[in-house]
């Protein structure tokens, strides 16, 4: 209910898929995973949009975005309380996406 109709429709349907296409590479992390993306503006904007929404709806996530230095890749990094590693693993289909 965190979020409207039309927005829930676009975070689910449109910006968590687009960006399960952009992720490079995941890390398993002990309380959650960090994936790998393009370090460009179009999938910068993306995942800022996707995680404004993300926080609303799974106040239990920890949302890190990281730049590596030199022109290096974007970390998503999610992580929370225990519990949260295997919501996101389901969640996320990563047993089927890697």
């Amino acid at each position: 209910m965190a979020l409207s109709p039309e927005v829930r429709k676009r975070h689910f349907e449109e910006l968590g898929p687009a960006l399960l296409k952009l992720k490079k590479s995941i890390r398993e992390l002990p309380d959650g995973y960090e994936f790998e993306l393009p370090a460009d503006n179009k999938t910068y904007q993306l995942l800022t949009e996707w995680a404004f929404q993300e926080r609303l709806c799974c106040p239990f996530f920890d949302i890190d975005l990281h730049f590596d230095r030199e022109g290096g890749p974007l970390w998503l990094r999610l992580t929370g309380r225990p519990g949260t590693k295997e919501f996101i693993k389901e969640e996320f289909d990563l047993a089927n996406s890697r």
